[in-house]
């Protein structure tokens, strides 16, 4: 995925999990398109799309986070937080709608348009992270330290 590689630190620490978030996003949105405009009868593939897309988004989402380490912090403050919170709301609550709504026409436009704005609002966080990463030094400076104190250590095993 480009997006990762870049040297955003919230962007780059995260080229392992951030590409199935994405393609969970995509499937979501998808999904959510599709149970907008497509007649309730025929949206059966729609609604199972978009509760796996929404799983494999949160869970791959909370994975990256989890392994991001400092750079995780970008995502849990200020504006990328917001951004993100409504995402996760909107996109588990679109799933649970799209997965109950059966052959109900406003239910499944809830869902949908719950699924399409979780989709962007989640795109929406993860830039306003990586600007936040980008203008914060600490991003970066701290774990070129890190790195280089590590490389320092077994190149000199007496050191301690």
């Amino acid at each position: 995925m480009l997006i990762c590689d870049t040297a955003v630190p919230s962007w780059h620490e995260g080229y392992r999990e951030m590409p199935f978030a994405f393609a969970g996003s995509g499937a979501t949105a998808a999904a959510g398109l599709a149970l907008a405009a497509v007649p309730p009868e025929q949206t059966g593939p729609a609604r199972r799309a978009a509760v796996l897309g929404a799983v494999l988004e949160l869970g791959a989402f909370r994975l990256m986070k989890r392994n991001l380490g400092l750079a995780a912090e970008a995502y849990e403050r200020g504006r990328p937080r917001i951004w993100l919170r409504a995402a996760e709301a909107l996109t588990a609550g679109g799933a649970a709608l799209a997965a109950g709504a059966g052959r109900h026409r406003v239910l499944g436009a809830l869902a949908g348009t719950a699924l399409l704005a979780g989709s962007a609002a989640l795109r929406l966080g993860v830039f306003h992270a990586g600007v936040a990463s980008a203008e914060d030094p600490r991003y970066t400076v701290v774990p070129q330290r890190e790195r280089l104190t590590a490389r320092e250590r077994t190149a000199d095993p007496r050191s301690p």
